[in-house]
C-alpha cells in the first residue's frame, strides 16, 4: 500500500503521540488520511493533534483524538464502538503503543510482567477484536509494533521480549486468518530508536543491556517511519527498518548460534568489569 493511498482513508493509531507512532502519523497527515488518535495522556494528544492539523493536505481533513488505556479491553470495546459510528470505521489500524522498563530477569516482578504483556501484547489484541468486525466488510490494514527484540532475544529484557515474540506468533495468525476479508497484516519491527521511551530505558539498563545497545546503531523516529512505509508499499508483512536490523534478522535465521555468540561475548565482556 503506498503512503498517497491514504488520503481520504480513516486510520486509528494507537500510541501517536510521540516516537515512532506520531513520526507515522504526520506521514499520513501530510498524505491526506483522517486520523483518530488514541494513547492515554490528553495533554499528549492534543499537542500531537495541533501538530498534525498543521501538516494536514487538505482543510477536510479530519484529525481527532481520545484518551484510551488499551489494556483495559472492556474500554477499549466501548470506545471503538462509539468511535465507529462518530468517526467512521478504519481503513488502517496502526498500532504503537508499547513499553520497556529493562532489568535484570531476576527484578522484574510479576506486576511488571503482566502490565507489560497487557500493554504490548493484550493492548493489540483488544484493539484488533474491538475493529476487525467493522473492517470484515471493506477490507484495509492492520499493523503491529513489535521490535527487533520480538526476533532475538535479548540481556535485560525478558517481559519485553515475551511480549514481543508473541505479538508476532498473533499477527502471523491473523494474517492468515482476515485474508479472506482482504485485509492485510504487518508487524513493524524498529532497532533502537531514539524517542522518549528509549531514554526512559536507559534509566534501567543493565550494563550488559547498555553494552549490546551500544553496539547497535540508533536509528531516528522519522527513519523508522519511512523505512514503514517502504515496507508497506512493498506488500511486506514482516518490517524491519535499518540495514543492520535487517542483518541482524538474516543472521537469526541463518546462523542463530554466531547472534548468540556475539552478544554473549559482550556480556562477558561487561561481567567482568563488574
Amino acid at each position: 500500500m503506498k503512503l498517497s493511498e491514504f488520503e481520504n482513508k480513516t486510520v486509528y493509531l494507537v500510541g501517536g503521540t510521540s516516537g515512532i507512532g506520531l513520526a507515522i502519523a504526520k506521514q499520513l497527515s501530510v498524505a491526506g488520511a483522517h486520523i483518530m488518535l488514541l494513547a492515554r495522556t490528553q495533554s499528549k494528544l492534543k499537542q500531537a493533534q495541533d501538530q498534525l492539523k498543521t501538516l494536514a493536505k487538505h482543510k477536510q481533513q479530519k484529525i481527532d483524538y481520545r484518551s484510551l488505556d488499551v489494556s483495559d479491553h472492556r474500554a477499549t470495546k466501548i470506545l471503538m464502538d462509539e468511535l465507529v459510528v462518530s468517526f467512521g470505521a478504519p481503513t488502517a489500524l496502526i498500532n504503537c503503543a508499547g513499553r520497556a522498563i529493562p532489568e535484570h530477569v531476576e527484578n522484574i516482578s510479576y506486576q511488571q510482567f503482566d502490565d507489560t504483556m497487557k500493554i504490548n501484547l493484550y493492548g493489540c489484541r483488544n484493539t484488533v477484536s474491538a475493529l476487525l468486525p467493522h473492517m470484515k466488510d471493506n477490507g484495509g490494514l492492520i499493523v503491529n509494533t513489535s521490535s527487533l527484540a520480538g526476533v532475538i532475544g535479548v540481556f535485560g529484557y525478558s517481559d519485553y521480549c515475551a511480549s514481543k515474540f508473541a505479538l508476532i506468533g498473533y499477527s502471523e495468525a491473523l494474517r492468515s486468518e482476515v485474508k479472506k476479508y482482504n485485509i492485510k497484516v504487518a508487524v513493524l519491527c524498529p532497532p533502537d530508536t531514539d524517542t522518549p521511551g528509549f531514554e526512559v530505558e536507559n534509566q534501567t539498563k543493565p550494563a550488559e543491556t547498555q553494552a549490546i545497545s551500544q553496539s547497535a546503531s540508533l536509528l531516528s523516529s522519522e527513519q523508522v517511519a519511512m523505512a514503514f512505509f517502504r515496507g508497506l508499499r512493498k506488500n511486506k508483512m514482516l518490517i524491519v527498518p535499518g540495514v543492520a536490523g535487517k542483518f541482524n534478522v538474516l543472521m537469526k535465521c541463518l546462523l542463530p548460534g554466531l547472534v548468540e555468540w556475539v552478544m554473549d561475548r559482550e556480556i562477558i565482556r561487561v561481567a567482568n568489569k563488574l
